[in-house]
């Protein structure tokens, strides 16, 4: 899977049911291993104020679906 295949999805939380946002970035090490996925969460007006990015690591995705990738914070 790519990671623009991972941008298209919406990430949610298993705990709430709430919708985090989309994936925006990665970080990577030096040996290029993934560290955390960046997600941004959607709002409306973006660009009144900094938007909060979550940090997820792969041990808190849950499951990773056709529309939805569901994660456990």
């Amino acid at each position: 899977m790519r990671l623009a295949d991972l941008q298209r999805k919406d990430v949610v939380s298993i705990k709430d049911g709430r919708r985090l946002g989309r994936i925006i970035d990665v970080e990577i090490d030096s040996g290029g291993a993934i560290l955390y996925l960046v997600v941004e969460p959607k709002r409306f007006f973006r660009f009144f104020g900094s938007a909060d990015e979550t940090t997820i690591t792969f041990s808190q995705i849950n499951k990773i679906g056709e529309d939805v990738i569901l994660v456990e914070i």
